[in-house]
């Protein structure tokens, strides 16, 4: 079986500083053991960052340019670059323009966009 997601179909989810589109969730979908989202950051938006303390995050550059970065360090965040985020770990997104940051995020197990800030 195949299921095609659109982003019109997405769930919208307003954060601090970013939008997030929740494609593909145990909530919302037939999946058991990750979530996917599109968190897209206006061009100069450097939210406050956070941890997700039992989900890793792998974060995909779609569009933009900006970073991720960590008390330990900063990847650069441009189209094809992909970083990987262990559970535990504090992290903030900085998008520099000109253009929308654009990131595919997938969270394994799944966690609700937001649930994380709350507990900060």
């Amino acid at each position: 079986m195949i299921t095609r997601y659109v982003l019109g179909d997405a769930e919208t989810v307003f954060l601090p500083g970013r939008q997030f589109h929740t494609y593909f969730t145990p909530w919302s979908s037939n999946a058991e053991n990750l979530s996917i989202g599109l968190s897209v950051y206006p061009a100069g938006s450097r939210p406050e960052g956070h941890i997700h303390p039992a989900e890793e995050e792998t974060i995909f550059c779609v569009k933009g340019r900006g970073r991720i970065v960590s008390p330990d360090a900063t990847a650069e965040m441009t189209p094809g670059v992909l970083v990987h985020v262990a559970p535990g770990t504090f992290h903030a997104t900085e998008s520099d323009g000109p253009e929308d940051l654009e990131l595919l995020c997938v969270f394994t197990p799944p966690v609700r966009p937001g649930s994380y800030e709350e507990k900060n």
